[in-house]
């Protein structure tokens, strides 16, 4: 069947997301290597491969983590959990859930420093609370209106990793933020036997969808959205040199508007997605194959990840303002 025009989203990333997952894919805030108190198996956070401290160390670490050092293996992130509400006069109550996947390669980087190029495309579906079933429309619990919903699919979302902190995500040329160049280290922590690594991003920045002309969607002229990651991994296996990837499992949240499809302009509140997520190494390993042959029957190039980079890299805020129409009022 050929692949269906996608009607895109909500999100990270982020988001993500996922961010896009996946987003999970931001460019992130520094962070530290907490001190190592024990080893496992001889794997420290100094050694003996990857040194946590230096910002060589955390690139080629972090993208064994998060993607495939062999430069050539697509890696797989699934995620699956819920999208919440908070709006003045009640309590947090959930939305729907949040069900998908991203996938990512990396490729060579051909600047002056030492880095890497990754390419990622990530297709995430909102879901029944009950069923898990994919929502094509869902009654809006805080007003009562039947609204269109909109899946993240963020195609592509990509990245430059270098040993020194790069630039926020620039989503088209709305985030002009800059930083000053320092070492890229991030939040290693070890205890015990247990190896985390945190990392988050917080951003506010120019509203693609301007509310004078998306006046049911927008939530104002400007974006607050704040994503965060933790990550779980064994040591021994980041540290050993014979692996190019290694398995993680991980929580991702987003503070960010509300979601445009939902129609709530500038009404008071905002949605948090709360993840679980984890490395798979191929969809067949994804938990909810309905999900997986819905993409791989309707969208089929989310099944794979991208081969060359290709710009521009946007959230699905950006996409949803590229590719969607602003509603009626009174009406979608």
């Amino acid at each position: 069947m050929a692949e269906q025009p996608i009607d895109r989203r909500s999100i990270l990333t982020g988001g993500a997301a996922m961010t896009a997952l996946p987003a999970l894919t931001s460019v992130l805030a520094p962070g530290r290597a907490q001190a190592a108190t024990d080893s496992e198996s001889g794997a420290s956070m100094r050694g003996p491969t990857y040194d946590l401290n230096t910002g060589r160390g955390n690139v080629d670490a972090y993208l064994k983590l998060t993607s495939n050092l062999d430069m050539e293996s697509t890696h797989y992130g699934w995620i699956d959990g819920y999208v919440m509400g908070v709006a003045p006069g009640g309590p947090v109550r959930d939305i729907c859930g949040f069900r998908g996947f991203g996938c990512n390669r990396l490729i060579p980087y051909e600047g002056p420093e030492y880095g890497y190029r990754r390419v990622l495309r990530e297709i995430v579906f909102y879901t029944d609370l009950e069923t898990g079933e994919i929502l094509e429309e869902m009654e809006n619990p805080y007003t009562g209106e039947t609204v269109r919903v909109v899946p993240v699919a963020n195609d592509p979302f990509n990245a430059v990793f270098k040993d020194v902190w790069p630039d926020p995500p620039s989503y088209g040329g709305l985030n002009e933020e800059k930083r000053e160049p320092r070492p890229f280290i991030l939040n290693w922590q070890k205890i015990g036997q247990h190896s985390m690594m945190e990392i988050h991003v917080h951003l506010y920045y120019p509203n693609a969808l301007d509310p004078k002309v998306w006046v049911r969607e927008s939530s104002g002229p400007m974006n607050r959205v704040t994503e965060t990651f933790n990550y779980t991994f064994s040591m021994a296996d980041l540290q050993n040199p014979e692996l190019t990837t290694i398995p993680s499992t991980g929580v991702w949240t987003r503070v960010t508007p509300w979601l445009p499809w939902m129609l709530m302009g500038q009404a008071p509140g905002h949605c948090v997605y709360n993840c679980n997520f984890a490395s798979v190494k191929s969809p067949k390993e994804m938990p909810d194959q309905r999900i997986v042959d819905h993409i791989a029957k309707n969208y089929p190039r989310f099944m794979d990840a991208p081969t060359e980079w290709e710009e521009p890299s946007l959230s699905s805020l950006e996409w949803y303002a590229r590719e969607q129409q602003p509603a009626l009022p009174g009406g979608t």
